[in-house]
């Protein structure tokens, strides 16, 4: 079994990281790793009631699953959070302005970035069994038959293992400025015939969500 390791961050763009998340965001996460990068100021406005989500991807259904998890999780804390693709479709621009009129518009205390901070693929190569089918046809000699072999080879097949690092920053609006941040590592495994399992966002949104609870930066 041939194993090869891909530091990605290395050799791809900055725009095809952010694509390749949506992949790996649909595949089985094992738990997270959260550092905290950026401790809470003793002088500060927190707890917030009030929160923009935004997730900064390639793909808008990842964002959007992303912030929704978000946003739901943050609801059973009572804040009132707002996803910003609920008030975007994929044409609006991905810009400072669009987020500052969001900001206005439900008049948010913080807003929260989540944004891909670095990507490590490993990979296992599968050598797939042959399968063979046998067609028997007797011949005019007894207990003599003529045999055709069908076999069919399937091509080598990948297994995935990604380390996924994620970037997770709180804004105060009043302050203008990152008031805290984590950075939560996650190992993913993914399967060839993976299918996408949602539940990762689910489990990225509580990671998140729990750790901001637990710093006291949204009420209890």
């Amino acid at each position: 079994m041939e194993v090869f390791v891909v530091p990605l961050r290395y050799f791809l763009p900055r725009w095809l990281l952010l694509a390749v998340v949506s992949t790996v965001l649909a595949a089985c996460s094992t738990g997270h790793q959260i550092t905290r990068t950026e401790a809470l100021p003793e002088a500060t406005d927190a707890p917030y009631e009030k929160i923009l989500v935004i997730a900064l991807f390639d793909s808008f259904d990842t964002r959007r699953y992303l912030e929704n998890e978000v946003v739901k999780k943050m609801a059973e804390f009572g804040v009132d959070a707002a996803e910003s693709t609920s008030m975007m479709d994929t044409k609006t621009p991905v810009t400072r302005a669009t987020f500052l009129a969001m900001v206005d518009k439900i008049n948010a205390d913080a807003v929260l970035v989540i944004h891909l901070e670095s990507l490590r693929t490993t990979g296992k190569v599968r050598r797939m069994r042959a399968e063979a089918t046998y067609n028997l046809q007797p011949t005019y000699y007894y207990n003599v038959f003529t045999a055709d072999l069908t076999e069919y080879r399937e091509p080598p097949a990948v297994d995935m293992t990604h380390y996924l690092s994620l970037m997770s920053e709180l804004y105060s609006v009043k302050n203008e400025d990152v008031v805290w941040a984590i950075e939560a590592k996650s190992k993913v495994a993914q399967k060839f015939d993976v299918v996408r399992d949602y539940t990762v966002f689910v489990d990225e949104a509580e990671a998140i969500v729990d750790f901001m609870a637990g710093d006291e930066l949204i009420a209890q």
